[in-house]
């Protein structure tokens, strides 16, 4: 499971990086979304409930 979740988070790294022409115009907002994922997933490894 954990292996899924951080493939599946590399992969939306890759996708929001500004360079991609398809996504210079979102702005941070994807970033900040995969941001707030990492820190979910973080305090769950954390709490030991992942």
């Amino acid at each position: 499971m954990i292996t899924i979740l951080l493939v599946i988070l590399i992969l939306a790294l890759i996708g929001v990086f500004p360079s991609w022409p398809h996504s210079r115009s979102w702005g941070y907002g994807p970033s900040g979304v995969t941001g707030l994922i990492v820190i979910i997933l973080v305090i769950l490894l954390l709490t030991g409930r992942l």
